[in-house]
């Protein structure tokens, strides 16, 4: 199973990614993560969710072998509907989502947890935002939450890499942690959420969402549509060639 769900009984909700080798989620991984997340917040019995993922790192991004082994432009599209439906319900959800970040986050990654209200990381992990080496465009609205904007330039125009350490010291990671301490430090600060009357809880998520000075939902759609023009323009295609050992762009 790509994405588990399961309410504890102090109302935290643990939603787990699992997705061997590198967690780069399938078009039907995204939607899983925006089905998972839409159910935390339709249960008033979940106070909070955590958000995190089993085996070498946290996301690798979109499956970029399943696009280039699929013809024509479905598996792009759905990737691109996919990821936004992930991103909008880990910012819509109506209660906190901690997102807890193991060894590597990037591409889609970075949209996932820079649209989690607080995030933990291990002393080890990094963010990046890859995207121009595979010819698309996307997550900078949300790497943009994380590091200041000539840093997210800088990031993104050289497919860099941030280690935690540095994030933390922004202040955009809450809290860093040893790998194998970093599941109970999320579920501490979990606690310290679910100890509070969820009522308020959810009526303080809409009231933060609300006075956002950005609509990160409108922002990443407009970056979406340069990854289409670049698709149709058959640059991304012979750079995802590249990384999957494909030759899509010669069919």
């Amino acid at each position: 199973m790509t994405v588990s769900s399961e309410l504890r009984d102090d109302g935290i909700r643990v939603v787990t990614m699992n997705a061997p080798p590198v967690n780069a989620l399938t078009v039907q991984g995204w939607f899983d993560v925006a089905a998972a997340l839409d159910e935390a917040s339709a249960d008033l019995a979940t106070k909070v969710v955590v958000l995190r993922a089993e085996g070498k790192g946290f996301n690798a991004g979109v499956d970029i072998k399943e696009m280039q082994n699929t013809t024509g432009f479905d598996a792009l599209i759905g990737a691109n509907k996919g990821c936004f439906a992930a991103f909008k319900a880990v910012y819509e959800c109506a209660v906190p989502v901690i997102a807890v970040v193991n060894g590597f986050c990037v591409g889609g990654g970075v949209g996932l947890v820079g649209n989690a209200d607080i995030v933990v990381a291990s002393d080890d992990a990094y963010f990046g935002v890859p995207e121009v080496k595979q010819g698309a465009l996307g997550a900078a609205t949300h790497m943009a939450r994380l590091v200041p904007q000539q840093m997210m330039r800088a990031l993104y125009f050289t497919a860099a890499t941030i280690p935690a350490t540095e994030l933390h010291r922004f202040g955009s990671v809450y809290r860093l942690a040893p790998r194998d301490e970093l599941d109970a430090v999320a579920l501490e600060v979990a606690a310290s959420i679910a100890d509070k009357d969820t009522r308020v809880i959810r009526a303080a998520k809409e009231a933060l969402n609300g006075i956002e000075p950005v609509d990160v939902n409108k922002s990443y759609r407009f970056e979406q549509g340069f990854t289409f023009e670049l698709n149709l323009a058959g640059v991304s295609d012979e750079l995802r060639d590249e990384f999957a050992g494909t030759e899509k762009a010669k069919k």
